[in-house]
């Protein structure tokens, strides 16, 4: 090894991968990793970063994030959600296209890219939208580095898409190599059942959740395999947390079909009975499901149906989620400074291993969306994107001590074992001991490896 020095060096810690965990140190330079040693062989280095007794994990990469702006930034903007992505260990973020324009034609894409370009802290990728109005719109969002399509196929404000528009837009997908994430439920049963549920006065929490009953996740699940089968398109189910979907997940990767999915904190450590102790703070589309949809999601995620991990982390403001009148509650809340300590804690319990964890919250986002091995390892030649964390340190989650300007969450007052304590993004410590460094504009667009296009 040369003996150079090199602009960092993290030594002393335990380096986590998705097949196993070794004693060693990592020198880095010029952002990326260019070594991977015992502590006594790595070179001098301009910083130094003591990790003894902590781990050393990739980078985690959030497949499934909302930041508001423009248009909605009282909710949250690009400096505070990537503050908030920082802080809780995340090095990465994906993040969708309902904003105001929303990324549905290359304008659009233009004004969030040059937004997130002077705001971000941590690397970022854009969607954009596969849309009703905009297939015409989608080989220019190509060739301006979107990251893939979203779909949502349920009723949402960015609008509903019906299946002939859904079906050729997997066509074009697939000839320009990009994957479609669907938000996978049926709009119409949705829009009936709250309908006759409103009219018969039903207001409370709990109404959300009989509005979208498993038959709306089952049946867009299957519509949305069906179309992309039939396309030769690449597929991503985005937040599922019904577990009456995960045998048609399982039955479509079994043939061969180009699909990964993603589930969220909320869906595997909450169920529809913690809204009688947080109210309408937990709605959310999908909703979280009663008691019994929990257990088959781990179980997913460690057979495979389910590959990675996401917080879809929605923020809204507080009078937005705290109406009398569950129909006047906006869905979503924010995630990102919640979900690394809530897995951690349950690595501590045993339910989950730390090289589970690196697969689900690094490894596979990086794979599913063209981003290996730059993002998503600890490897010499890839990003310096590492979070360090201490599996010791107590918490307690706490929303007015958020980054997000979103101070409300469900998991209010969660004891956690397991905190990221330090957030290092391309070689740049952006968050340590809790605390925000640097400053605004060191997060970059990155763009896919994309797959071979369909001819």
């Amino acid at each position: 090894m040369s003996l150079a020095t090199v602009d960092l060096v993290v030594r002393g810690g335990t380096i986590v991968s998705s097949t196993g965990a070794m004693s060693a140190g990592i020198a880095v330079d010029g952002g990326v990793i260019v070594a991977i040693a015992r502590d006594d062989a790595l070179p001098e280095a301009r910083e130094t970063i003591d990790a003894a007794g902590k781990y050393v994990l990739p980078g985690v990469i959030d497949p499934h994030v909302h930041f508001r702006s423009p248009g909605y930034e009282y909710k949250e903007d690009w400096t505070s959600g990537t503050a908030a992505a920082a802080c809780g260990g995340v090095t990465m973020v994906l993040e969708m296209p309902n904003s105001d324009p929303p990324t549905s034609t290359v304008d659009g894409l233009q004004v969030k890219q040059a937004i997130a370009a002077r705001d971000a802290y941590v690397d970022y990728a854009l969607y954009g939208l596969l849309g009703q109005q905009n297939l015409d719109e989608l080989p220019g969002l190509a060739r301006h580095g979107v990251i893939g399509l979203k779909c949502f196929m349920g009723n949402n404000p960015i609008g509903h898409i019906d299946d002939g528009a859904m079906l050729e837009g997997l066509e074009i997908a697939a000839s320009l190599g990009l994957r479609v994430a669907v938000h996978a439920e049926n709009a119409a049963i949705i829009e009936r059942r709250s309908g006759r549920l409103r009219a018969a006065g039903r207001r409370d929490p709990l109404a959300h959740l009989e509005s979208r009953p498993a038959v709306c996740a089952v049946d867009a699940v299957e519509r949305a395999i069906a179309f992309a089968e039939a396309a030769g398109a690449q597929l991503h189910i985005a937040h599922e947390g019904c577990k009456d979907a995960l045998p048609i997940i399982r039955d479509a990767k079994s043939r061969g079909v180009a699909l990964t999915a993603e589930t969220c904190p909320h869906y595997l450590l909450l169920t529809a009975e913690d809204m009688h102790r947080v109210g309408h703070v937990l709605r959310v589309n999908p909703p979280v499901r009663g008691p019994g949809h929990a257990e088959p999601l781990w179980n997913g995620l460690v057979d495979g149906i389910i590959d990675m991990l996401a917080t879809d982390h929605a923020p809204h403001a507080i009078p937005e989620k705290t109406a009398d009148d569950i129909w006047d509650c906006v869905s979503g809340f924010g995630g990102l400074e919640t979900a690394v300590p809530l897995l951690l804690t349950e690595v501590n319990r045993g339910r989950i291993t730390l090289e589970q964890y690196v697969r689900w919250s690094s490894l596979a986002p990086a794979r599913t969306w063209g981003l290996y091995p730059r993002k998503g390892v600890l490897d010499v030649g890839s990003d310096a994107d590492i979070v360090i964390v201490d599996l010791e340190r107590d918490g307690t989650i706490r929303a007015d001590r958020f980054q997000s300007k979103s101070k409300i969450t469900p998991f209010e007052g969660f004891r956690t074992k397991g905190q990221p304590v330090c957030t290092i993004v391309r070689g740049r410590v952006v968050m340590r001991d809790g605390t925000l460094e640097g400053r605004p504009g060191w997060g970059r667009l990155v763009t896919p490896h994309r797959a071979r296009p369909r001819p």
